[in-house]
């Protein structure tokens, strides 16, 4: 795991990640740690390894992992996932950059790893992963972005390994809006006859104004090549376009100055510890086309990207070490009047931290309530009505579903409260009040199990059963103009009738 070579002891957890920690010294005292990647995170590379063991397997397919990357790079920055069908390299940060490229081996980036708008039009989509905290595991969930799309996520198990690499149901729609394919994926087995000169220069034309429209420097210098080698125009048309070529030269001068000037001000950002500008101005070069840096832009965005990690390390540490405080603090007799100081500390380190785990951000939740520090001013407290935002519906809360008298004969899980005993708090303040509202880990399961209930009872749908006529399987229909055969209709009443359970479900009871 790249640690520092000090001797650890396992460390096991119900309500956050299990983890590691340090042996104390021969007289007891703490032993400082070199290993700087100590957040929930740090392991990443090890649940992408069961979950893509795990995935794969299930699919009947062998799967080899190799944590080596590149030379330079800290272990778990890339994890190679290498199967029959190919290979996927999962960067988990931006220690190494991705080679889009490479024959053989599909990048899938982490959430933290910036992909220029025209990498996304030249290749349609890329893939993303991030990891989310659920109990005491890590979920994997593999994310598809687009150009001008919002990234949509999915689990793995609604992912495939295909001939032409990963895939996930946002790829097979947008392989089937295009009407064509990309030469890298999906080579053209006949060429098609060429244009007409006008015709191919009103293309040029409307590819220009698009490509100008999402400020896509590169594809305008290539399209103003491709009118530049254009033949056979008529007078009119070949004025317009030498009229637009001159307009967007003009406009990428203009745009290499607008570069030029970010680069200069998150220079200076970065020297005058401007967090907040260094991390917008960082967001909007990465958005660019990194080939037209210059070798000092490269050096600048790269200071620029160690001064961030070295701040969200920084602050990362410092909520946890303030937390620990309050703890402290407030089992020694502390007033919430002296406690809120350092709560409003933990809060600013909170918006510069790096992902924070979740029982770090229940524990800054419980204690912003506990000290009354969620408490909005007056005149935030009563908008305007022609001024306020429509609010989204917020999801009900678990313990409002299920009733009382269900949750109370189950023990609960984490605070370990018995049958007929209702909750109390365990956010580590120490205080053992009752709860007016028992924990979600206590009124989760029986919710689970209404849905588990409810799917049982579900009738059987037709397509859900194999045809004893056609043999078409689940989810596919029969081979007929009318509609499904007469025995696979028979048959999933039958299913109904019985209670069959389901595929995947026959572990139930």
């Amino acid at each position: 795991m790249g640690g520092c070579g000090g001797e650890l002891t396992a460390k096991r957890y119900t309500d956050r990640v299990c983890h590691f920690s340090h042996n104390p010294g021969p007289e007891g005292t703490a032993r400082e740690c070199g290993r700087r990647a100590r957040g929930v995170s740090s392991a990443d590379h090890l649940y992408v390894k069961s979950a893509a063991t795990t995935w794969l397997g299930t699919r009947g397919e062998h799967v080899d992992i190799d944590f080596a990357g590149t030379e330079g790079a800290p272990i778990g920055s890339v994890v190679d996932v290498i199967s029959p069908r190919g290979a996927l390299r999962v960067h988990l940060d931006q220690a190494t950059p991705p080679v889009w490229d490479e024959e053989g081996r599909e990048p899938v980036l982490g959430v933290s790893v910036p992909v220029d708008r025209e990498t996304l039009i030249r290749r349609w989509y890329v893939h993303r992963i991030r990891l989310d905290s659920e109990g005491t595991s890590r979920l994997v969930r593999i994310g598809t972005e687009a150009f001008a799309r919002p990234t949509e996520w999915f689990g793995l198990d609604e992912c495939e390994m295909t001939d032409r690499g990963l895939s996930t149901p946002a790829v097979e729609r947008i392989v089937r809006s295009r009407t064509t394919r990309p030469a890298s994926t999906w080579p053209t087995k006949k060429a098609r006859e060429a244009p007409a000169p006008q015709a191919r220069a009103r293309v040029l034309l409307r590819q220009l104004s698009d490509a100008r429209k999402v400020e896509s420097a590169v594809v305008v210098a290539r399209v103003c090549d491709d009118i530049a080698a254009l033949t056979g125009l008529d007078a009119p048309t070949r004025e317009q376009l030498t009229a637009a070529t001159q307009d967007a030269h003009s406009w990428l001068k203009q745009q290499a100055e607008v570069r030029r000037d970010h680069f200069a001000r998150l220079k200076t950002a970065v020297a005058g510890g401007n967090t907040k500008d260094v991390r917008a101005l960082l967001a909007r070069i990465n958005a660019t086309d990194s080939s037209s840096w210059t070798e000092r832009e490269h050096e600048i965005a790269s200071a620029a990207a160690d001064y961030l990690e070295a701040i969200t390390t920084a602050a990362t540490e410092r909520v946890k070490s303030l937390l620990a405080d309050i703890r402290w603090r407030r089992r020694g007799g502390a007033s919430a009047a002296e406690l809120r100081p350092l709560m409003a500390e933990v809060v600013q380190a909170a918006a510069h931290a790096g992902e924070l785990g979740s029982y770090d951000t229940s524990q800054i939740s419980a204690w912003k309530t506990r000290l009354g520090l969620n408490a909005a001013p007056v005149w935030r407290q009563i908008p305007s009505p022609s001024t306020s935002p429509k609010r989204k519906p917020q999801p009900r809360p678990l313990h409002t579903q299920v009733a009382q008298r269900y949750w109370i004969k189950r023990n609960c899980p984490r605070c370990q409260a018995q049958k007929g005993e209702k909750c109390v708090n365990d956010e580590g303040t120490g205080t053992g009040e009752v709860r007016r509202a028992p924990h979600d880990e206590r009124v989760q399961p029986i919710i689970d199990e209404r849905k588990v209930q409810q799917e049982r009872n579900r009738p059987w749908r037709v397509y859900e059963v194999t045809c004893d006529d056609c043999g078409q399987g689940a989810d596919s229909r029969c081979d007929t103009s009318g509609g499904p055969h007469r025995s696979r209709v028979d048959r999933a009443k039958e299913y109904t009738r019985l209670r069959k359970l389901r595929p995947g479900r026959e572990e139930e009871t």
